[in-house]
């Protein structure tokens, strides 16, 4: 009997102890190989900086690719919305009337997103590297390039708020993990993320069901716009400036996070759990990459070798189901 309950609980939750397997693996690695640089705590600290970012973007995209969608543009929308939060802060000098404005901006990206593929019938993969560059564009000429300083910020309580620390832990830390807990709520226990299941699962069915499947879609990329803008936010804070370039370089870390958290491309099927352990996997890599004594060059060598074992072990592990 409980040999039966063990085995129909590891089948349910197959994906999330895959993820924390490779979790573990890859820590055991980079302790072998830098055991005085991984037993300490300064690079924990160091590491949970930065990767916060990562998880709040991620779990969104978790979303989109569980409704049978794709979506490359978060990073530029998060360099847009960042511009948005700059410079309503620099003109008005009030960074709460910056962040509804960078909020705004990252939630109108994601239903201009949503319109195009669900009412004109566009391809999302291609719709969203249109967006990508264009936002990207329109970053560049209104900026030429230049970075808006927010060093006024820095000790404010508005920055305390978002980016000091308790202690030496990063404050930014404990709204990913608060942003994950409500997400996974949000995915397993609501109607929205029901219905994000099902809408990727099969739509033909979605709306026999009375599933709004369009309403559902331009959902999860509203979701996705207002993880940009809190992570342009986050990123502005850390760095006491606006560059023109925030949001790059995350594509195929986020990608790659959410892949090897458990969530394969076909729709239907997605893991929160597994894409914040693959968050923080993808977040300790380059760290991990430089402490063993490898060069920059190999992220994204890494990153791309990562996404595509991880879709292989999904296309021969498990099969899509109706």
């Amino acid at each position: 009997m409980n040999n039966t309950i063990i085995r129909k609980n590891y089948l349910k939750y197959k994906r999330e102890i895959n993820v924390v397997y490779i979790f573990l693996a890859i820590f055991s690695i980079f302790i072998i190989f830098k055991p005085y640089v991984f037993l300490k705590p300064d690079i924990y600290n160091a590491v949970f900086t930065s990767v916060p970012i990562i998880i709040i973007l991620t779990i969104p995209i978790v979303f989109v690719i569980t409704s049978g969608e794709m979506d490359l543009s978060f990073g530029s929308v998060m360099g847009i919305s960042g511009y948005s939060f700059a410079i309503i802060t620099t003109k008005t000098n009030n960074p709460f009337l910056g962040m509804v404005a960078c909020f705004l901006t990252g939630l109108l990206c994601g239903y201009i997103n949503g319109i195009l593929i669900t009412k004109l019938k566009l391809s999302s993969l291609v719709t969203t590297l249109g967006m990508m560059f264009f936002l990207r564009g329109v970053v560049m000429v209104l900026t030429q390039g230049n970075a808006t300083p927010l060093v006024q910020l820095d000790g404010s309580i508005f920055s305390k708020i978002f980016v000091s620390k308790i202690g030496n832990f990063p404050v930014q830390m404990f709204w990913a993990i608060a942003a994950s807990i409500f997400l996974w709520f949000l995915f397993h226990r609501f109607r929205f993320g029901i219905h994000t299941h099902f809408v990727g699962d099969n739509r033909e069915s979605a709306r026999e069901m009375g599933i709004n499947v369009d309403k559902t879609i331009i959902g999860c990329y509203m979701l996705v716009g207002f993880a940009a803008s809190f992570s342009a936010i986050l990123s502005a804070l850390i760095n006491k400036n606006f560059w023109p370039s925030t949001g790059d370089g995350y594509l195929l870390i986020i990608l790659a996070a959410a892949f090897v958290g458990g969530t394969p491309t076909w729709g239907g099927v997605g893991t929160v759990f597994g894409a914040f352990l693959g968050a923080i996997i993808m977040g300790f890599l380059q760290t991990g990459i430089i402490a063993i004594g490898l060069t920059g060059f190999y992220t994204n060598l890494v990153y791309g070798l990562m996404i595509v074992l991880s879709i292989i072990s999904h296309r021969y592990s498990s099969e899509r189901k109706r």
